[in-house]
């Protein structure tokens, strides 16, 4: 991607939601990086495939990455050997000199800093199939693509601490000097025509209803009922009693015949459960909602590695009292705090193997981080990369993250496998930016819903430990996935399991 990147700052401030709904609402490409409802930190990234946008994804089953183009689908894609990580290394090789430059200011101003965040690239997701590839586990063909990534050449960064807008955009080699501009005036010139009050004044919108399915309310079918789940939990204390495991993150998949638009379902997804990691990627026919509080890794263009694994929950209470209670049980309980010491060790470990050394230590351990349900157990491993490592390099020592594998990772990978009965498609993977300067940001694709022709699903799940009570660890599960069920117009206590209601 030869050319600049133009830096130019919008008037005002808009609402993301807004915006995403005036611009994107119907772009068959289109990805919104979420900092969350309300949010008041941090930084939001919305933007749509371009006119050379490639759009890549890749089979595990077949062992090949798929390049073709987002937005002329008659152009022929162009299919080769490899992985998703072959791809990003030989791609973004390249890349950094050119987005080594400072960005372009526009009209003589100098340009807002994005040194830490996303500078154009890719966004997409990873998802958990790709285990096959960076950890040796059976191969599992998946419904959705096992890895798909857009290629960005503009984004709407929204800082939500400056209350500022500003357009990142690429101009190529070939491309009119004024092109940037161009493309900002035709955004506020959309947005003016959606907007009935200045962009200063636009208020957060109304939150939206349950965005079930034209049809009605679809049934939610669980992969394991309540029995078959109790069942794979002994199953699971007994291979940590035959020192097999310490841990086993136990997974389950919900399926709901429900076809909502998937803006209407993000909308209300991030109304009822803010988070600052949430996404929407809509990538042709399949699109992520996701809610996710977790942070994968991120790593910063100097080389700075940072992982937020989380492993410890207890549901919030609308009483002030018992919600204190509920947050100070969690923090105190000898369970939840030794499962989360076990992925601790187990991402210091991955981190371990691309960390300069002596560079990795845990800088947070066992803090409590409250969101609109559930109350959870955080800890914060950073890291150094060793010398002529990249971003990629981490994501593919660490992934799939240890919070949804267990420890040790190769052993409880190939116990769950046995176990689940099924891929896990992209529940457990990973969302967000590889930038072209070698930035990454990858959230954990948890609380999520995955919408498609066939309908939405949602995983599911907890960790087992030998300390485990299986009717806490299923209501664990049903407690994770009420939110995404409500968004879908399904209430868990009416969910169809097979044998009886969940």
């Amino acid at each position: 991607m030869n050319g600049s990147i133009h830096s130019i700052p919008l008037p005002g401030w808009w609402d993301p939601a807004r915006v995403f709904g005036a611009l994107y609402r119907d772009s068959p490409y289109a990805f919104w990086l979420d900092a969350g409802d309300g949010a008041e930190t941090g930084l939001s990234y919305l933007g749509a495939a371009s006119a050379g946008s490639r759009f890549v994804t890749a089979s595990v089953q077949e062992g090949t990455v798929t390049v073709s183009s987002a937005v002329h689908p008659s152009q022929p894609a162009q299919t080769s050997p490899g992985t998703i990580f072959d791809f990003l290394h030989a791609d973004l090789a390249g890349a950094r000199a050119d987005t080594s430059t400072p960005l372009i200011p526009a009209d003589g101003v100098r340009a807002r800093s994005n040194a830490a965040g996303f500078r154009l690239g890719w966004i997409g997701w990873l998802g958990y199939e790709l285990a096959a590839q960076t950890v040796g586990t059976p191969v599992h063909p998946s419904r959705y693509p096992d890895a798909a990534l857009l290629e960005v050449h503009r984004v709407l960064v929204f800082d939500h601490a400056a209350h500022s807008v500003t357009a990142l955009v690429h101009r190529g080699p070939d491309e009119a000097t004024d092109a940037p501009r161009a493309w900002v005036d035709s955004v506020l010139k959309a947005l003016a025509a959606a907007q009935p009050a200045h962009p200063t004044a636009v208020s957060r919108p109304v939150p939206p209803q349950p965005a079930v399915a034209a049809g009605g309310i679809g049934a939610a079918r669980w992969r394991h009922d309540p029995h078959r789940y109790a069942a794979l939990i002994d199953d699971c204390q007994s291979f940590i009693r035959a020192g097999d495991a310490y841990q086993l993150c136990l997974t389950n998949e919900i399926l709901v015949d429900v076809r909502p638009h998937p803006v209407d379902a993000y909308l209300g997804l991030r109304t009822g459960s803010p988070s600052h990691h949430g996404g929407l990627l809509r990538f042709g026919e399949t699109a992520l909602l996701s809610a996710s509080p977790e942070q994968f890794l991120a790593v910063t263009v100097d080389g700075r590695v940072t992982t937020k694994p989380i492993k410890g929950t207890r549901a919030r209470s609308s009483s002030a009292v018992r919600d204190r209670q509920l947050r100070d049980e969690l923090e105190a309980s000898e369970k939840e705090r030794a499962e989360n010491l076990m992925i601790v060790d187990l991402m210091r470990n991955d981190l371990g193997r691309i960390a300069e050394l002596g560079s990795v230590q845990v800088t947070n351990l066992l803090a409590v981080e409250s969101y609109a349900h559930v109350h959870q157990l955080v800890s914060t491993v950073e890291a150094r990369l060793a010398a002529g490592l990249t971003g990629v390099d981490a994501v593919a020592s660490s992934f799939p993250a240890g919070s949804m594998t267990g420890a040790p990772k190769m052993s409880a990978l190939t116990i769950l496998d046995a176990l689940e009965g099924g891929p896990r498609g992209l529940y457990a993977g990973a969302f967000g930016y590889f930038g072209r300067d070698g930035a990454v940001d990858l959230a954990m694709v948890i609380r999520s819903i995955v919408l498609s022709p066939d309908g939405a699903s949602i995983g599911t799940g907890g960790g087992i430990t030998a300390l485990s009570d299986p009717l806490e660890e299923i209501e664990e599960t049903r407690l994770k996935a009420a939110a995404l069920l409500a968004v879908l117009g399904v209430h868990p206590a009416g969910a169809d399991t097979g044998q009886g209601q969940v």
